[in-house]
């Protein structure tokens, strides 16, 4: 009984503590609105006047027809949408709902339905530990596809595996230290608090992993040739590297990973999928390849040539012009 008063006492400090950081927050954020609010109202005769700039340039035919931004196009096939989110103070809701907002409007203009709204009853909301966790599954996730992009840049000299890496490597940073603010705020609620330095001595790891990573794609970004003993460790790994474009026709063309049994027929392990500009790094098994998707694996030499049957089309089966 006494263990369970003290437990309780001490949730009550928690959340006392809890909202005196809050509406410390609440406090230095409504300082900041107004002084936003100033500057924008000072900001107001310059977009004036820009406007009417604009509106003159326009006017002028020579202009509006020479100018790229002013010319008139029969086509619309680029499209550039800005989603503008917070990175301070109480905005979570904020985020959610604008990075949905903005995911809608790419599918509504890809002419894709607008995702499925969430369920109606929640499940029991995540802990702070909870929320550290899933954060130390993503960085590991996403280091292990780092070093294998790394790797696949290195051996196929490609600048553009060796600018996902980058992406990679610059998004775990922002990850640590959500990893950090979340462990710091599970630290009141664990029995032992010392037991949290475990997970962020992982993430630590999992950064230095990052890291190592970019420091591989160097020579690639620099444009440079490798020396001849990294060629040579490269090509004395076990392991190979991949890159395979899934054929219309073939049996990978509309069938997810898990209907192929990619790992356990091949043994290849599917790092990313290249779809038009976009990356899917890591992909699950419900994950269906597509014609024109570019693969790129992971894993045995053998394992690479029965990928390969699998994402082409068998020259018996093409028919003769």
């Amino acid at each position: 009984m006494a263990g369970r008063f003290r437990q309780i006492q001490k949730k009550i400090e928690s959340i006392r503590s809890i909202t005196k950081i809050t509406r410390a927050m609440e406090l230095v954020a409504a300082s900041r609105i107004v002084k936003a609010q100033h500057r924008l109202i000072q900001a107001r005769p310059y977009a004036r006047g820009i406007q009417e700039a604009i509106r003159e340039l326009a006017g002028v035919s020579e202009v509006a027809t020479e100018f790229p931004l002013l010319k008139p196009r029969d086509e619309i096939r680029t499209i550039g949408i800005v989603v503008i989110t917070s990175d301070r103070g109480l905005a979570g809701s904020y985020n959610s709902n604008v990075i949905r907002h903005g995911v809608n409007l790419i599918r509504e203009i890809a002419g894709a339905p607008p995702l499925p709204p969430g369920p109606e009853s929640e499940g029991p909301a995540l802990t702070e530990l909870d929320r550290a966790v899933d954060i130390l599954v993503e960085m590991k996730n996403s280091a292990e596809a780092a070093v294998g992009l790394a790797y696949s840049s290195l051996l196929f000299n490609d600048a553009a595996l060796a600018a996902e890496v980058t992406t990679l490597e610059t998004r775990s940073d922002t990850l640590e230290d959500e990893l950090e603010s979340w462990v710091l705020r599970a630290a009141p609620e664990a029995r032992h608090p010392d037991e949290l330095r475990g997970i962020l001595r992982i993430g630590y790891a999992s950064e230095s992993i990052f890291d190592a990573a970019r420091d591989m794609t160097w020579l690639v970004e620099q444009g440079e040739e490798l020396h001849p003993v990294v060629a040579m460790a490269l090509e004395e790994s076990e392991e190979v590297a991949t890159e395979t474009v899934v054929e219309r026709g073939s049996r990978a063309d509309g069938h997810s990973l898990k209907e192929l049994q990619v790992q356990t027929e091949t043994g290849m392990h599917v790092l990313a999928v290249q779809r038009g500009r976009r990356w899917i790094y890591r992909p699950r098994p419900r994950f269906e390849l597509e014609a024109g998707d570019r693969v790129i694996s992971i894993g045995p030499e053998a394992g690479a040539e029965e990928l390969e049957a699998l994402c082409t089309v068998p020259a018996w089966a093409v028919p003769a012009e």
